[in-house]
Parts: C-alpha cells; structure tokens; sequence
C-alpha cells in the first residue's frame, strides 16, 4: 500500500477527539487546502467558512430566473415554485422562500450569488464531481492530491514535523465532523488530520514519538503517532478557545434540529474566543433529490429540497448575527458549493436529476452583495438531458477568494491551478484594508439607479480631498468606463458617470481615494 492510500484511509480513525456542543470537531494541524486558503506566510486574522452542500444542489430551485418563468415552468410544471411565491433579489433573479433570511442579508449588503457556477465538460458521477471540486483539476485530469494539499506542501515543507509551533500554535483549518477532505491532500501526505470522538483519544508520550521498526509499515506508524500527539496539543487549543467565548446570537435553532446551525455555531464560538484558525469546513447532505424533492400533492414550495434550502438560511443567518454581535464581523467570509446542479427538466418522481452548474453563494460582511451574471438561459422545451450552461468556473471564485482575502499572489495561483482563471469580484473592493489604515466610503449614493441606456448616473458623497477615481466595472471585474481620475477639492461632491455605449445589466461603481474606497451596484435597464 502507498503511504498516500494508506494515510487518506486511515486518517479519520487515528487521530483523537474533541467534543464541542455535542459535535466531533476535526482539526487539520497543516491542512494543503488550508494553507492554499489561507497563504500562512502572510499575516492575517481572516477567516474563510466553506459549507459543502452534498449531493448535488439544484440551484434553479434556490435562485429563481423570474425573467424565463414560462420556460422554467414547462420543464418543470409539477416541481417548480408559483412565481408569486419567489421572493425577488432584482427585477429578474429570485430566491426560495425558505430563504427568506438570506434575502434579507442581500438585502442587508451581506450575501451574493455568482450564478451557474461548474466547469467545462461536467461530470455526473458524485464521486468523480467531488473529486474535480476538491482537486482543482480539468475533468478530464485525475489528481491525486488536492489543490490546497499542493500549496500547502510548497509552503510548509517537512509538515507534520515541527508543527504545531510558536507562530502556528492553534490548527490552520477546521472540520467540523471526522471526514478528511481531498482537498488537503499534499503529493505525498495528507495535511488534514481529523478529531473523530473523545472516546477515541490517544495516550500523548510527551516529549516524541516511540520509536517504530524500520519497516514501511513502522513509518507509517511513526507518522501516524505524531499526527495523534498533534491532534492532542490542537485539541487543547480547541477547547481553551471554546472555553473564552460564547454564543450570542438567540437565532440558532435547539441543538439536533439543524446539522449546519450547529457547526457553525462551533465556528462562531472558536472564531470569537480567540482561536487563530483560518480555514472552517461545515458539511450539510441530503442533496441528491432524484425523487419527492416536492411533496406529490399540495404546495411546491415545501418538501425535501425547501427544508433543506431552510436549514442552509437558518444557520448563516443565526451565524451571520453570532459573529456581528461579537464585532467580529469584518473578519470571516464563507461560501457554499456543491458538487454539481441538477438538470433543467424535472423527472418523473418528483425530483431533478445529477446535472451541471449551479449558483454558488458567498456570505459575510465583506461581500459584494450582488447577483453576478445573467440567469441562466433556459429552451422553451427543455429536454431530459439539458442542463445549466456553466459561466464561471468554479476555479474562478477559489482564486479570486484567494487573492482577495486571503492576499495569495498571481503567481501562486497560476502554479496551484496549473492556468490563471478570470478574476470574479465576490469580494467587496478593499475587503483586506485594516480599519488603521484604511476606511470604507460607505455613505456615498448613485442616482439614479436603475438607470435607462444612453443616460447617465451621478455619483454623491462626502470628499475628503485628493486624487479621486470613480470606475465601472462589469461582473467579470473589468474597467468598462473611468468617469473620474482627477484631484477633487474636500466637501459635498456630486459626479456624473456617462453610461452612454454600456450594455444593459448589473455593474460594480467604485469610488477611490487615497486610503478609502466603495463600492455600490448600478443597473442599466
């Protein structure tokens, strides 16, 4: 056996335990995809949450294209929602109603969506999709480590000696459950090491490791001894942590009714006593929805799917204002993704069958709160084996997440991914500025807004004085129009933008200067 093979199946079930509110927590002591994440050789307190959403989420039934409601109805006449029942993001895009509490955080400027989300040539199989999400990879590549698991390697060479240390004391990442991710598979040892239940905790020899025989199977041994001495000192951290902090937020429903509330009510936990993590991994199953995805009788708007779709808005939004409540707001950013859509046209039993892209939402006070891309363009008569057309690739929103939050070079993410990927703005602009130095322009308005074609918007706000850019971007993040570049005077300024020769749709107006910068959404209609 392989030291790889050996470790990825043997690693949930060595290393030790850490109860926190009832639930196993895993730790990974040098996680790839963690340290790929997190870029450790900068200094950082930000915090990334990925919520895994198992099975196959069917996103046309999450966001909603109201602009092709008769297309989506024919494909999907006994599944899809009455119209009057979506609640409306825009004029042309809606969200589930048991979703009502993420609509408020759109609203809020505290969710997007990055809209048909995949990769070309999609795979169908669970596994296989899984496998393309986790390792980066083309699918039509296998890899056998993890896109996280190769950056990690390049920046932590020798893991797992000499970790944890003074300036990595705490995990790098956590997962909430003992399931080790491809993700954090290096080339040629995981990085990710789990925390299965307290009952499974080994006796730490302080000091070392017991010598093992000179043998392939006694190297795997001593590997594995330390990885479990480690999970016993990160454990400890865990729990001192847990330990400094404690929940405020009375949103979160009693524990046991909501999987995902509950883990990421761990994450809210550590994140405000102190832990310096950087990587959280939350997992909710149940999404592989080939049949009853919708009652047979009674409303399309409950069922399978609704519940779940309910219990993914019921536990952000309890965590959401967990983590305001601690004024640690500004700090975490989370995303959700699933390994595949599901097709257009709906099936016989009630269900949607594996597909291709879907939307991906991106949470936290630190996103743009917008709907990037169109909807989807759906056939008048959808057959069976149609399915959402891809506009970004998946790798697209992992390096852009990268570079922004996380400060993660160019360079690095083109060796991580093999290729650079088209940069997507999910971030608000400045999200890394540090309140010292930088502040948001947050009181500036444009008007008006929507705007028609051929016209223009004007730009108000409080200038401090100095070089001033106002800029258009599209949702790709590319300037489309720079209305100002120039030294304005302190005080009220009010700034025409010309849209003349700009298509219709959603665009990103950013105002800079000197150390402060905004952002707000402009629509062309």
């Amino acid at each position: 056996m392989k030291r790889r093979e050996f470790l990825q199946t043997t690693a949930a079930a060595t290393a030790g335990t850490a109860l926190l509110s009832g639930l196993p927590i895993g730790a990974y002591g040098y996680s790839p995809a963690l340290a790929a994440l997190t870029n450790a050789t900068v200094q950082t307190d930000k915090v990334l949450v990925i919520i895994q959403l198992q099975g196959g989420n069917d996103g046309l039934n999450m966001i909603i294209p109201l602009d092709q409601y008769p297309a989506l109805m024919a494909a999907r006449p006994n599944l899809a929602l009455a119209q009057n029942a979506v609640l409306p993001l825009t004029t042309a895009t809606g969200i589930h109603p048991a979703m009502a509490s993420l609509r408020n955080m759109y609203q809020n400027g505290k969710l997007g969506v990055v809209q048909s989300v995949g990769y070309p040539s999609p795979n169908f199989s669970h596994f296989r999709a899984t496998d393309i999400w986790t390792s980066g990879s083309e699918s039509n590549v296998t890899l056998t480590t993890g896109w996280a698991g190769r950056y990690l390697d390049s920046e932590f060479p020798g893991f797992p000696t000499g970790f944890p240390n003074t300036q990595s004391p705490d995990p790098l990442a956590i997962s909430i459950g003992s399931v080790v991710s491809n993700c954090v598979q290096g080339p040629s040892v995981n990085m990710g090491m789990a925390i299965a239940s307290t009952s499974s905790f080994y006796q730490l020899l302080s000091g070392g490791v017991d010598a093992a025989p000179n043998t392939p199977a006694g190297h795997e041994l001593t590997f594995i001894r330390r990885v479990v001495s480690q999970t016993q000192v990160y454990t400890t951290t865990i729990q001192a942590a847990a330990r400094r902090a404690q929940n405020l937020s009375p949103l979160y429903p009693a524990a046991g009714q909501n999987s995902l509330a509950d883990q990421l009510k761990i994450v809210a936990q550590l994140v405000a006593g102190g832990l310096s993590t950087r990587m959280y991994v939350c997992t909710l199953g149940g999404f592989d929805t080939h049949t009853l995805q919708v009652p047979t009788t009674g409303s399309t708007a409950t069922g399978t799917h609704a519940t779940l779709l309910g219990k993914i808005a019921e536990a952000v939004n309890a965590f959401q204002d967990d983590l305001q409540r601690h004024a640690i707001q500004d700090r975490v950013v989370g995303m959700t993704f699933s390994e595949f859509g599901r097709r257009i046209k709906a099936n016989s039993g009630f269900g949607t069958d594996h597909g291709a892209a879907a939307p991906l939402l991106v949470f936290g006070s630190k996103v743009n709160p917008i709907v990037h891309g169109p909807n989807p363009t759906l056939p008048a008569n959808a057959g069976v084996n149609d399915n959402v057309a891809m506009q970004f690739d998946f790798r697209s929103v992992y390096t852009s997440i990268l570079k922004d939050w996380f400060q993660v070079t160019p360079a690095t993410l083109t060796q991580l991914f093999g290729r650079s990927f088209p940069y997507v703005p999910v971030l608000r602009p400045g999200a890394l500025l540090a309140a010292a130095n930088a502040a948001e322009v947050a009181d500036f308005t444009v008007y008006p807004n929507p705007a028609p074609r051929e016209s223009r918007t004007t730009v108000a706000y409080d200038c401090a004085g100095g070089h001033v850019q106002i800029v258009l971007l599209d949702t790709l993040g590319r300037e489309v129009r720079r209305a100002v570049d120039r030294v304005l005077p302190r005080g009220p300024q009010q700034l025409p933008v010309d849209l003349s020769g700009l298509a219709a749709g959603a665009y990103y107006c950013q105002v800079r200067e000197a150390q402060r910068s905004g952002s707000r959404i402009v629509v062309i209609e």
